[in-house]
């Protein structure tokens, strides 16, 4: 079953990004959450409790905020699907990642709703978008320059 975002929420965005990497390099990156720290500056922790498989959940500290997130889908190399509440907010994020001649490219859909985002839409969306667009430029340079790490 594939598990998409909630298209109905308040705000979902959407970013996508080429890297020149082999698409192993990039789904070990992504995926190995517990390593998450090493390349990106804005997440703190991260540690994932047991495989990675739908209904295994993962603890992680971005910008000061504790999230638990519930993996939800594995593709594994073309896709993965996690979510969870997160002081009000209820999010769901969707990676999706395509092999061609010129590198991966790398999809990333993410919804937020609940209260707080109700109360600040705009702010909101300009916060997860920041959020989505940092997040490909550390994977992107992760990968492409491994010894950045």
């Amino acid at each position: 079953m594939t598990v998409d975002v909630d298209r109905d929420a308040q705000v979902v965005v959407e970013h996508t990004t080429l890297i020149n990497a082999p698409l192993d390099t990039v789904w070990r990156l992504h995926t190995t959450i517990g390593d998450w720290p090493s390349w990106q500056p804005d997440i703190t922790s991260a540690a994932l409790d047991g495989p990675l498989v739908p209904g295994s959940s993962f603890r992680w500290e971005t910008s000061g905020l504790d999230i638990t997130s519930t993996i939800k889908e594995v593709v594994p190399g073309e896709r993965i699907v996690w979510g969870g509440p997160a002081r009000g907010i209820d999010g769901v994020h969707v990676w999706a990642f395509t092999e061609g001649p010129d590198g991966v490219t790398v999809h990333t859909t993410e919804s937020w709703d609940g209260p707080p985002v109700a109360a600040d839409p705009g702010g909101m969306r300009a916060a997860l978008d920041a959020s989505l667009v940092a997040w490909l430029a550390a994977l992107r340079q992760a990968a492409e320059n491994p010894s950045s790490r």
